[in-house]
């Protein structure tokens, strides 16, 4: 496929900070070279990017995702480096699809086999579940009573309850991801092309514990895993289409502890899912990781075609929102929001075109800063994405849109993601 269109093919990136753009639609790399060459120097780009999840809702294949990422930034003139995210792994059959369409970047997300009650078992419930588990995990006892100082001079401290928790939470988990590791290895190697290795545990109600970091990272050591990321549950809410909801100052000092982690055990990078919007911690986040970061974008860049849409067709937009409305409640599920559609007006009762695209892709001013949720209209649009990407009507108006207007997309989209960038940008050491 590369060679027939003489495109340029994707690395890895090893340590370089990072910066992934999904694009759901596969129109939107244009605006994320833009984007880049605006203010993305001292930073990787992914441009090829998309979850098996995605692909499976906006029916896109591994190959479509690698050439419409690629031929966008061929035909932009690119010609620095970008590796390739096959992003949310949890099968050998998904490791076959995207290492066949050249993907290099490998997310393992064993998500499925985490228990994501462990934080709330009381002693009694937590010895019962470890009970249950214990002959599968061999590491519990080489851990209990450890102690290790941070850099920072955070101390962690094994003490068996917290040990048995993180066996209980993550301990299948784990072996999922190092037997998915180990595939992802023979896959690779029998196609002859170079590959990295991330992990996600990032999917859970309750952040990673530094025990628990430490833990997954060792074994993943001890196993002949080589990280180039991990992704931990950081502090706070990272959801969808919005920015970070929590002290940013606590933040900065919880990724400060969990780099120190990184450094001691890789050194990897630390990843950051759900990134998008999340312009408030970037400085943090890259200044706590000094630098060696991952950084994962994808709906925001659906949100900004969508915003073609309301400045150029503003009929196709309300017929959106719309459909968005009455997809989301069943749309939601697999997704951690706060937004209600109580919490944000029909587009019947916004005031003309301009009035709905505040309303759904910026702040509802009329609710109050603290009386209330504002940026539902946000997420609404982002959890329905699959729904109206693939509906007969509505997927190809949106296409349509798009490639009638590419300068408009490509300019919103550099504006938008050179905020994200700038930011990251500030915090980082040479900055």
């Amino acid at each position: 496929m590369n060679q027939k269109l003489n495109l340029q093919k994707p690395v890895t990136l090893g340590l370089l900070p990072s910066f992934g753009f999904g694009d759901r639609i596969g129109l939107a790399t244009p605006g994320h070279v833009k984007a880049m060459r605006k203010s993305g120097a001292g930073i990787a780009p992914i441009f090829p990017q998309q979850s098996i999840r995605e692909m499976g809702r906006t029916e896109r294949s591994p190959e479509g995702v690698m050439e419409d990422a690629l031929r966008g930034a061929h035909l932009t003139g690119w010609d620095g480096l970008t590796g390739a995210d096959a992003d949310h792994l949890k099968t050998p059959e998904d490791v076959d699809r995207t290492a066949t369409a050249g993907f290099t970047f490998f997310t393992i997300d064993p998500s499925e086999h985490v228990d994501q009650q462990a934080d709330q078992y009381n002693d009694k419930e937590l010895a019962g579940k470890f009970a249950d588990i214990a002959g599968e995990i061999d590491w519990v006892d080489a851990y209990i009573g450890r102690e290790e100082t941070l850099p920072s001079g955070t101390l962690i401290t094994f003490d068996e309850r917290a040990v048995q928790r993180a066996a209980v939470k993550y301990g299948r988990a784990l072996q999922e991801a190092i037997e998915l590791a180990a595939y992802i290895r023979k896959k690779c190697g029998s196609l002859g092309q170079a590959y990295e290795l991330e992990i996600s545990v990032d999917e859970t109600d309750q952040p990673t514990t530094l025990v628990e970091h430490y833990i997954v990272a060792d074994q993943c050591r001890v196993n002949e895993v080589q990280l180039v990321s991990l992704a931990p549950r950081f502090i706070g809410e990272l959801e969808k289409g919005v920015d970070y909801i929590g002290d940013v100052a606590a933040y900065e000092r919880s990724v400060a502890d969990h780099a120190g982690v990184a450094e001691m055990l890789g050194p990897y990078k630390l990843s950051l899912h759900s990134g998008s919007d999340k312009i408030s911690i970037y400085t943090a986040f890259a200044r706590a990781t000094l630098g060696r970061f991952h950084v994962k974008t994808a709906g925001t860049s659906y949100l900004e075609a969508l915003r073609v849409a309301a400045q150029e067709d503003a009929g196709l937009f309300q017929r959106i929102c719309e459909f968005a409305r009455n997809r989301y409640d069943t749309d939601r599920a697999t997704y951690h929001v706060h937004a209600t559609l109580d919490s944000v007006p029909p587009p019947a009762e916004c005031n003309g075109a301009k009035d709905m695209e505040k309303v759904y892709l910026e702040c509802w001013e009329d609710v109050p800063k603290g009386k209330g949720f504002t940026e539902a209209g946000r997420q609404v649009l982002h959890c329905t994405f699959g729904s109206v990407l693939t509906d007969d009507e509505l997927g190809p108006a949106v296409r349509q849109c798009l490639e009638e207007h590419p300068s408009t997309y490509a300019d919103l989209l550099c504006e938008h993601f050179c905020r994200h960038l700038d930011a990251l940008r500030a915090g980082m050491p040479d900055s």
